[in-house]
C-alpha cells in the first residue's frame, strides 16, 4: 500500500497524561534505554549504551542548536502579544544567512493574540544591557495561510538576529510539557553539541548524551560526526486528515558539508547508527537528492529539495547508496560547494525502504505523528508491542523522556 492511503488511526495509542515528561532527570545519561533488535526488547539506561554498540559503529548526530525563538511584546495597553519565530522568509537561501542578519529581518511567524495586533500597528520591546539599551520592533506585514509574515527590526548594527533572539527570547518548550519555561531549560533542552542556531524544537534523542559517554563511545571506537537539520514546530504537528495523501509534511532546512557527505561513503562497511529523527531523515534525504543529480545533473540548486513524496514516486530508480551520494559530491563540486544547503519533507511512513542507516537512538513519540509513522517503517507493525512494553514498564516519553536504539528492520 502506498502511504498516501494509510489511515492514521492505525498509528495510536493510548498515552497517560502521567506519562509524558515535564522535567529531565537530573543527570543526562541516567534515562533507560529500550534496546529492540530482531524481535527482542533488553533494557539498559544511557550511561550504558556503549555496550549495545558494536565495535567501530558510525554515529550521527544532528548539532542543530534550539534558539529563543519566543518573543513577548507588551502593547501600550498593557496586553501581551507573543511572536513564535518559525522560520525565515524565502527571501533568505538558508536559515543561517537569515540568523546573520544586521538591523533588520524577515520571519515567518506564529502569532498568539494576533487578533489584538492592528494592522500598522509597532510593537517595541527593549533588551537592557550593561552599557546601553536596545529596541526590538515588529511590524505586520502580512498574513499567510498558516502564519504570519513579521519584519523584525533593532537598532543596532553589532547584533544579529542570532543575538538578538538570545538576549531577548524565550526557550520554545514542546506544547505537551504543561509549565511555564524554567532557567534551567536553558541548559537542559539543548544537547551538549548543539552549534548551530536555528531550531524551535530539540533533537531530543540527543539530549541524554553527555561527555562521558562520548568517552565510552571512542574506548570502543566508536566515531561520531554532525549534520544539521533545523528543527521546525511542525515535528508538533498532528496529522488530522484521514488519509496521509491529505497532511501537509511540515519542510525543515538541512546543512551537510562534502566533508560529511565523503566520510558518510567511507563508513559504508561499518554499522551506521542515526542518534534522532531529524538525523535519519536527513541521510535518506541526502540519498534522495543525490537520486535527484542523477536524474538532472544540471539541476539548479535552488531547486535541489526534497518534497514529500519524492521517495516513492522515484524508488524505481533503483540507485546504490554509493552512486546517489558520489553524484551528489559530484554536482556540489562542480557548484561549488562546500555545504549543501537544502529542504526537506521527506516523509517516512510504513512502506519506505531505508537506504543508509542501520539503526537508529530516539525517544518515544506522540501518537498519530509523523514520527511514529517514521518508527513504524522501521521497526514494522512491532512498535506496537514495545511501546506496550514501554508503558506496562513505566517509561517516560516524548521530549525530556526516556529512549530507545532500534536496529532497522531492512528485509
Amino acid at each position: 500500500m502506498h502511504p498516501k492511503n494509510m489511515s492514521i488511526t492505525d498509528y495510536s495509542y493510548h498515552l497517560p497524561e502521567q506519562f509524558i515528561a515535564n522535567y529531565p532527570l537530573a543527570e543526562r545519561d541516567s534515562s533507560k534505554l529500550l534496546i529492540y533488535k530482531n524481535g527482542e526488547i533488553v533494557e539498559s539506561i544511557y550511561r550504558n549504551l556503549d555496550a549495545h554498540i558494536p565495535e567501530n559503529s558510525f554515529l550521527i548526530f544532528n548539532d542543530t542548536k534550539v534558539v529563543e525563538a519566543r518573543l513577548l511584546f507588551q502593547k501600550p495597553t498593557g496586553g501581551v502579544i507573543e511572536i513564535f519565530c518559525l522560520e525565515p522568509a524565502s527571501i533568505y537561501p538558508d536559515i543561517t544567512t537569515a540568523m546573520l542578519q544586521k538591523g533588520i529581518v524577515l520571519w515567518k511567524c506564529l502569532i498568539g493574540g494576533a487578533s489584538k495586533w492592528n494592522q500598522g500597528m509597532i510593537l517595541e520591546k527593549q533588551i537592557q544591557l550593561e552599557d546601553s539599551t536596545i529596541i526590538v520592533k515588529a511590524s505586520f506585514i502580512e498574513r499567510t495561510a498558516d502564519s504570519f509574515q513579521i519584519e523584525l527590526s533593532w537598532d543596532n548594527n553589532e547584533y544579529c538576529f542570532a543575538e538578538i533572539l538570545h538576549l531577548a527570547g524565550l526557550i520554545p518548550l514542546p506544547p505537551y510539557i504543561k509549565r511555564k519555561v524554567e532557567e534551567s531549560d536553558t541548559k537542559r533542552y539543548q544537547t551538549i553539541y548543539a552549534h548551530h542556531d536555528g531550531s524551535v524544537a530539540a533533537p531530543t534523542a540527543g539530549l541524554h548524551f553527555t561527555d562521558e559517554i562520548f568517552e565510552k563511545l571512542k574506548q570502543k571506537n566508536i566515531s561520531s560526526n554532525f549534520v544539521t537539520l533545523h528543527v521546525g514546530a511542525g515535528t508538533f504537528k498532528p496529522v488530522k486528515a484521514e488519509k496521509l495523501e491529505d497532511h501537509d509534511m511540515h519542510a525543515e532546512f538541512i546543512q551537510v558539508s562534502r566533508i560529511f557527505i565523503q566520510n558518510l561513503i567511507d563508513n559504508f562497511d561499518k554499522p551506521i547508527i542515526t542518534v534522532g529523527t531529524t538525523s535519519i531523515r536527513t541521510l535518506e534525504s541526502l540519498y534522495w537528492l543525490g537520486v535527484k543529480t542523477i536524474i538532472d545533473p544540471n539541476i539548479d540548486p535552488t531547486s535541489l529539495n526534497i518534497m514529500q513524496w519524492d521517495a516513492y514516486a522515484l524508488e524505481s530508480y533503483n540507485v546504490r547508496k554509493e552512486d546517489a551520494l558520489y553524484s551528489l559530491l559530484q554536482w556540489m563540486q562542480k557548484h561549488e560547494m562546500n555545504q549543501l544547503f537544502s529542504k526537506t519533507q521527506l516523509l517516512i511512513a510504513p512502506g519506505y525502504k531505508v537506504k543508509i542507516p542501520d539503526a537508529i537512538i530516539t525517544n518515544f513519540h506522540q501518537p498519530q505523528s509523523t514520527l511514529l509513522l517514521l518508527i513504524a517503517a522501521l521497526i514494522g507493525p512491532n512498535w506496537k508491542n514495545v511501546y506496550e512494553f514501554a508503558l506496562e514498564n513505566n517509561y517516560r516519553f516524548l521530549s525530556y523522556g526516556d529512549g530507545n536504539l532500534f536496529w532497522i528492520n531492512k528485509n
